[in-house]
């Protein structure tokens, strides 16, 4: 009894002794530091959407550069103008009438809403003849947005056109040239459906995975709250619906600010492509991969594949294997690093990348500018 007692205390002592050990390896071992992401960078709240707003308006007092008296349309505007403020005219009298313009207003609400009595950038753009805008101003004209099912103005758009590009003076920018008239606010909470808010993924991120992961770490992060209940649940690759804790019912606001406060780890983002052949640019995000291939472009030869064979290019980075096992996906980051180190001029990268995705080889989104 007394030796195994002595042994046991034995162990004991040789694990006390080697942990201090232990703990000076660990620290010494440099720590990856994780990619952690707020809920806030990749997602946002259903509801929160732009509103667009249009609107057709006059622009005067340029200087020879409108649309001319000869068109009707610029005409009949001037002349309604004028009506209102009391001085109507006739055609024959607008006729020399070339410091006038007819012009497409446009707006964009941002999706964080505004509220009436602020004010808002807009632009401008001739859809008549005129030369220039330049030195132009708006008259008061009203804007609508498709979205009202009545002719309700939802803001005033005026004031002097500033020319953002002095090479195309048919458009131009009024800052702070709408008044908004009416309330823009996002309807980010369902009260029929005890305040539930809907967590919306961005394209970049929207997966099944993604989803889920969302989903878990929000149930983490408010399991006491919600009694070890689960409140969000993943519906689709881009939406997650959330109920609110009881607590957080009166303060949804408040929910919502700890809900995109959130963390997760390394979300996948989409694999996508982007070539520009104007640039000589290729651009990709996420894990982009590709299927083995044998790459004969020019004068060059290049197998993307999982094992060597016997006679393989010199030029290759990684051989083909015809085993199945082995018929493993490898990165585009990967080829694009060895036609780096080849020297391949870059329209002969884009035409390797552009083929790699006609024959199905490339596992990506891909675009093309």
């Amino acid at each position: 009894m007394a030796r195994n007692h002595s042994s046991s205390l034995r162990n004991w002592l040789m694990r006390l002794a080697i942990l201090p050990a232990a703990l000076l390896v660990a620290c010494a071992l440099p720590q990856q530091a994780l990619a952690r992401v707020r809920l806030e960078n990749i997602c946002t709240i259903y509801g929160q959407q732009e509103v667009r707003l249009t609107g057709i308006g006059l622009v005067v007092g340029l200087n020879g550069t409108g649309d001319g008296g000869k068109d009707a349309h610029s005409m009949r505007a001037l002349g309604a103008a004028l009506k209102l403020f009391n001085s109507p005219a006739t055609t024959d009298e607008l006729s020399n009438a070339n410091n006038v313009a007819i012009v497409l207003i446009e707006a964009t609400v941002p999706k964080t809403g505004l509220r009436r009595g602020q004010k808002l950038d807009c632009y401008v753009s001739s859809i008549k003849g005129a030369k220039s805008l330049l030195g132009g101003r708006l008259l008061a004209a009203p804007l609508e947005t498709v979205a009202l099912n009545d002719d309700k103005p939802v803001g005033l758009a005026s004031g002097a056109i500033s020319i953002e590009d002095e090479e195309i003076q048919t458009t131009g920018l009024i800052p702070d040239g709408i008044v908004l008239m009416d309330d823009f606010f996002s309807q980010f909470a369902n009260a029929q459906k005890g305040n539930e808010i809907t967590l919306l993924l961005d394209e970049d991120h929207a997966s099944f995975p993604v989803a889920y992961e969302v989903a878990r770490a929000i149930n983490t992060e408010f399991q006491l709250e919600a009694y070890h209940q689960d409140v969000a649940e993943p519906v689709g690759p881009n939406a997650i619906k959330i109920q609110p804790p009881r607590a957080y019912l009166p303060y949804p606001v408040e929910f919502i600010a700890k809900v995109l406060d959130v963390k997760i780890d390394n979300p996948q983002s989409q694999a996508r492509v982007v070539v520009n052949s104007r640039t000589g640019v290729v651009l990709f995000s996420g894990e982009v991969e590709i299927s083995p291939v044998v790459i004969n472009h020019n004068s060059l030869t290049v197998n993307v594949g999982a094992a060597a064979g016997p006679g393989g290019d010199s030029g290759s980075f990684v051989a083909l294997s015809d085993r199945p096992s082995q018929q493993s996906t490898d990165k585009l980051k990967e080829l694009l690093s060895a036609l780096n180190e080849l020297k391949v001029p870059n329209q002969d990268v884009i035409e390797i990348v552009r083929e790699l995705h006609r024959i199905g080889k490339l596992h990506a989104a891909y675009e093309e500018r």
